[in-house]
């Protein structure tokens, strides 16, 4: 199922996520990743979490934070446990991510893949996301998706 992030339940695992699934993908000097660990739980404040779990009451196997601007969904982090990969948990939250952003008017979507992430990238151009440029200050190719 997806649900909505608890903060009190769910932070300590997607926190693990992040440090085990997303930080070592990261080309950005450790002291850039220092300062993003310690922005975290202001960062996670902003925009909407939506976790994957087998049932309303068990910990999180993955997340997606994602933020709205305008008419633009943006895709912050998505990270799922390698026990729960090829599930389809990726796309369940994917697709109620972008079900969230068109029923509130967005009509693009984009997300910043890095540059050693080959699976994140293959995942994403599945979802029907296109590289639109490489982003050399952050080591990362940024994709975008137009909705119908």
């Amino acid at each position: 199922m997806i649900r909505f992030r608890r903060p009190k339940q769910d932070d300590v695992v997607i926190l693990d996520l992040i440090e085990s699934q997303l930080v070592p993908l990261s080309h950005l000097p450790q002291s850039v990743i220092s300062q993003v660990r310690k922005d975290l739980p202001r960062r996670m404040g902003h925009g909407v979490t939506l976790v994957a779990c087998p049932d309303y009451e068990s910990d999180p196997l993955g997340f997606v934070h994602f933020m709205l601007h305008g008419d633009l969904l943006y895709i912050d982090m998505l990270a799922i446990a390698p026990a729960a990969r090829r599930k389809r948990w990726g796309n369940m939250l994917m697709n109620r991510a972008e079900r969230f952003a068109l029923s509130r008017g967005c009509q693009r979507a984009k997300v910043a893949v890095d540059i050693g992430n080959t699976a994140g990238l293959v995942f994403y151009q599945k979802l029907g996301y296109i590289v639109a440029r490489y982003q050399p200050q952050n080591f990362c190719y940024e994709l975008e998706k137009r909705f119908s």
